[in-house]
Order: structure tokens, then C-alpha cells, then sequence
């Protein structure tokens, strides 16, 4: 049996930069299931603590502990970048090239490409040059190249920024689907229609810090926070 990497525990977690304090100190749980939603204005540390849970952010004091050795949690987790980086390749080798670099076939790998390629609408795509796709497009490869490899764990820093509802609804819907078959799902957004559509609790950050954590229904429903109150009743908060 294969144990799980999570559940994810940071621990006083701080991350400085040129001496000004981004995030923390942070103490939070990341349960073995659930789709938790990261939000708070910006500059609250939403990109900072999903890159520090996932180990791109270097620690300036506390800790980020999996159940399992860091070293073999790397071949577990993924992240989606706000805007996706894409290789000057076709999207099949785009999406296959992750896989082949981790040992991986390249008859399989070119295999699961095709299916996954077909699965977020790209199947007639496959020869397309990635960097000419749409934004909605490259994020949906993206998604695919993250979800390929059937990660334990998934952060997403704001996929759907500036993106059409239907993109919006069809990255939404790849989502679903890969929590429902087992990833567990962090994911930063400002838009808060989506964050009630997806969530199953709440992170809510100001100035680094969290300062209110809850199930999704009590979030919305009866905010415990003055901040968390005025954010979702569309009012500036700084």
C-alpha cells in the first residue's frame, strides 16, 4: 500500500524577502481531501504561501512537513502557474515530455498525451504549436500536464485570471473531476462566484498572515472577520 504524503503540516512558516516579512507566521493543515480555496486582496500572500507549501519558496523560519521524505513528495504534487509556461514544441509533445523525462515510454507517453489531449478539447490540437494556442487553451494543456501523472496534491495560483466563462467553465470542470478522482486541490482566486462554486473550505489571508479559516458554507454563509465580511460584499479591503 502506498502511503499518502499528506496530511501537509507548515509550522510557523515565515518567508522574507530583502527583509520584508511576505508571509507568516503561518500554521496550517492540509487535509488528506477537499478543494480549499486561497483568497485575500492582493499583496496578502496567497502566491507566496502556495509556493511555499509546495517547496519553491525558501523558508526563513518554521517548517513544511510532509508524511513521507521532501525528496519523495516531488514526483507527487503539482502547480499551475497563473500564466502556464509553454515549450516552443507541438502540444503532444508538450504534454508528453514530462512524462518520457520521468521514465515514462515514449509510446505510452505519446499515448496518454493523445487521450489527454482529447479529454480538455485539444484532440484535433495535437500538432498545433502550443505557444499559438489561446489562453485558455495553453491553461487547459497545462492543467492536463500537471494532472497527467495522477497527482496526490494540486496548487493552482489563479488558472482562471482573465480567461472567458467558457474557458473558465471548462477548467472548472477538468477540476471536479480530478478531485473527485482523488487530487487534493489548493487553489488561489480572486473571483469569488468561482471560489463558492469549488470550495469546500476557505483560507483567508491579510498581510501574510491567516486570519480566518472555514468550511466553504460557514465562510460565506457568516464571516467571523470584519476583513472576510467586506471582501465578499464586493467592498475594497487593503
Amino acid at each position: 500500500m502506498v502511503t499518502s504524503i499528506l496530511p501537509l503540516k507548515m509550522s510557523g512558516a515565515v518567508v522574507k524577502r530583502r527583509g520584508k516579512t511576505l508571509l507568516g507566521p503561518v500554521d496550517l493543515t492540509v487535509s488528506q481531501t477537499g478543494f480549499t480555496i486561497v483568497m485575500g486582496p492582493n499583496g496578502a500572500g496567497k502566491t507566496t504561501l502556495l509556493r511555499a507549501l509546495h517547496g519553491l519558496e525558501r523558508l526563513s523560519g518554521g517548517q513544511v512537513q510532509w508524511q513521507i521524505p521532501l525528496r519523495d513528495t516531488l514526483q507527487r504534487q503539482a502547480f499551475v502557474f497563473q500564466t502556464p509556461i509553454m515549450m516552443r514544441r507541438s502540444v503532444r509533445d508538450n504534454l508528453a515530455y514530462p512524462l518520457i523525462l520521468h521514465g515514462t515510454p515514449k509510446a505510452a507517453a505519446y499515448a496518454l498525451a493523445a487521450d489527454w489531449a482529447g479529454r480538455i478539447g485539444l484532440g484535433r490540437a495535437l500538432d498545433q504549436q502550443a505557444p499559438q494556442l489561446s489562453g485558455g487553451e495553453k491553461q487547459k494543456l497545462a492543467l492536463a500536464r500537471a494532472l497527467m501523472r495522477s497527482p496526490d496534491i494540486l496548487f493552482l495560483d489563479e488558472p482562471c485570471a482573465n480567461l472567458d466563462g467558457r474557458a473558465i467553465r471548462e477548467i472548472e470542470a477538468i477540476l471536479k473531476s480530478a478531485q473527485a478522482g482523488g487530487t487534493r486541490i489548493l487553489m488561489a482566486t480572486h473571483d469569488i462566484g468561482q471560489a463558492r462554486r469549488l470550495a469546500s473550505d476557505v483560507v483567508f489571508l491579510m498581510h501574510g498572515k491567516i486570519i480566518e479559516m472555514a468550511a466553504a458554507d460557514a465562510f460565506f454563509g457568516a464571516p467571523k472577520t470584519p476583513q472576510a465580511a467586506a471582501l465578499l460584499n464586493g467592498d475594497i479591503v487593503e
